[in-house]
C-alpha cells in the first residue's frame, strides 16, 4: 500500500475533483464509496459518500484521517480505485492476492487549473453552479422546451438541461486551446436536433464574446431544416446546418474543433479522421451504437465471457472506444477517455477528449506494435484504424 499512500499525498487536496473506490469484496459492505473536498470550518476536509444499494451515508474527515481510511478500504474492502485531479487522472487495483498496481497519467494543465481554488466552491452543501444558470432565460432553451419564458427549468426536460451543461464544462476546459484572434471554426458530425450545438453556439459567441463558426451536419432534411429556421430566429449568423453523409463531407480545408455527438458505429470513425487530416486542434467525441467489432471480434481465452451476447456487446463497444483513445493518442494527440452523464444513467455515454499537441497531427501510419498486437489477438480491423493508416487515401479513393 506503500504507492497508494504516495499517490494520495498527492491528490487528497483542493485541485481533486474526486476519488471512487468500487469492486466490494465479499457480499457485505458498502458498494461504492465517492470522496470529493469540501471546505468546512475554514479548512479543508473530505466528504466521502458511501453508497449501500439505496441510502448515501456522508463522512468528513481531515485530509490525514481520510488518508488513512482510503488506505484501510483498499486493504479490507474495494478492489478499485479511480482518481480525477486537475493535474492527473489515477487508478489503484488490488489483486486477489493483495498486490497493489498504481498507475497516474497528466492531463494538460489549463490555465484555471493554476489559479488558488475559491474555498466558497467546496462548501459543504454546496449547490451547483451550471455555466448556463437554471434562472435565467436562454431563448434557444426556451423555445426547445427546456426553460420556461421565466427562466425556469421545465421539470421533465432538466436531465436535458444537466447534460447541455455538462457538455459546456467540456467546452470551457479546452477554451484555452482554441484560438482567441480569430474565427473559431467548428463542425458538429451527426448533430441531429442539435441541443449541444445551439448550446456551444450561444455560450462561446453570446457569454464569452469568442468569433465563432458552427456547421451542423446531418443526414435528416426535416431536422436540418428546422435548425436552420432557428438559427436565423436567434440571429445566429455563423451557426448553419446541412444535409449530408460525414464520410463524404468535403465541405472544409481547416477546422479548429471537431464535435461527433452519437453518430452511429462507423460514422464517428469517419468524423475522427476528418477531424485528424484537418489538424483540428480540440476532439470531443461521444460514440455509440459501436456494431462493427461486435461482429469481429473473436478470442479463445475469453470465449467462456463472449458466448454471452449482452457481454459480448458490451465489451466490444469499449474495446472499440480503447482502440479509437490509442489511435488518436498515435495520431499526435492527448486523449482522455471521461463520463458524459454519470454511468448511472447509461453505460454508454462516454466522451473521448482529445487535444492536439504541438505540431502537425500524423495521418498515414501504421499502429504502433503494442496496438497491432492488441487488435491481432481480439481478431478486428476497426474503420478507424484502416483510415488513418498509409494507405488511406489509396483505398478512399
Amino acid at each position: 500500500m506503500e504507492e497508494l499512500g504516495r499517490l494520495l499525498d498527492q491528490i487528497l487536496d483542493e485541485k481533486l475533483v474526486r476519488i471512487t473506490l468500487s469492486g466490494r469484496r465479499g457480499e457485505e459492505g458498502f458498494l461504492r464509496v465517492r470522496i470529493r473536498p469540501v471546505w468546512n470550518r475554514n479548512s479543508l476536509h473530505f466528504q466521502a459518500a458511501q453508497w449501500d444499494g439505496k441510502k448515501e451515508f456522508h463522512l468528513n474527515l481531515e485530509r490525514e484521517e481520510m488518508k488513512q481510511r482510503i488506505l484501510l478500504w483498499m486493504e479490507e474492502s474495494f478492489r478499485q480505485l479511480q482518481a480525477e485531479h486537475r493535474e492527473m487522472n489515477a487508478s489503484a487495483l488490488v489483486s486477489k492476492k493483495g498486490k497493489v498496481t498504481v498507475s497516474r497519467k497528466r492531463v494538460p494543465v489549463q490555465e484555471e487549473s493554476r489559479t488558488k481554488i475559491d474555498p466558497r466552491s467546496l462548501g459543504h452543501n454546496r449547490t451547483k453552479k451550471y455555466l448556463l444558470p437554471a434562472s435565467e432565460p436562454v431563448p434557444f432553451l426556451v423555445k426547445l422546451g427546456v426553460m420556461t419564458p421565466q427562466g425556469q427549468v421545465v421539470a421533465s426536460r432538466y436531465d436535458k438541461f444537466r447534460q447541455i451543461n455538462r457538455f459546456l464544462e467540456f467546452i470551457e476546459d479546452i477554451r484555452p486551446q482554441l484560438p482567441s484572434d480569430r474565427e473559431i471554426s467548428m463542425i458538429d458530425f451527426g448533430c441531429g436536433k442539435s441541443y449541444l450545438t445551439f448550446a456551444v453556439y450561444y455560450y462561446l459567441h453570446e457569454v464569452c464574446g469568442l468569433d465563432v463558426r458552427i456547421t451542423g451536419l446531418d443526414l435528416k432534411e426535416d431536422v436540418i431544416r428546422r435548425c436552420n429556421e432557428l438559427a436565423r430566429q436567434f440571429g445566429y449568423e455563423k451557426l448553419r446546418f446541412m444535409t449530408g453523409d460525414i464520410a463524404q463531407y468535403e465541405g472544409a480545408e481547416a477546422v479548429d474543433l471537431v464535435m461527433t455527438l452519437h453518430a452511429c458505429d462507423t460514422a464517428t470513425d469517419y468524423a475522427l479522421e476528418k477531424a485528424v487530416s484537418w489538424n483540428a486542434k480540440v476532439i470531443l467525441s461521444v460514440p455509440c451504437c459501436q456494431h462493427e467489432l461486435n461482429r469481429q471480434i473473436r478470442c479463445d481465452v475469453l470465449e467462456p465471457v463472449l458466448k454471452y451476447g449482452i457481454l459480448k456487446e458490451r465489451i466490444a463497444a469499449l474495446v472499440t472506444d480503447g482502440l479509437r483513445a490509442s489511435l488518436l493518442e498515435e495520431a499526435g494527440y492527448e486523449v482522455q477517455v471521461l463520463e458524459f452523464i454519470d454511468m448511472e444513467h447509461t453505460p454508454k455515454n462516454l466522451l473521448l477528449r482529445a487535444v492536439r499537441k504541438s505540431g502537425k497531427a500524423a495521418a498515414g501510419m501504421e499502429p504502433s506494435g503494442r496496438l497491432s498486437a492488441a487488435m491481432d489477438a481480439l481478431h478486428v480491423s476497426p474503420t478507424l484504424a484502416r483510415l488513418l493508416g498509409p494507405d488511406a487515401e489509396e483505398r478512399l479513393i
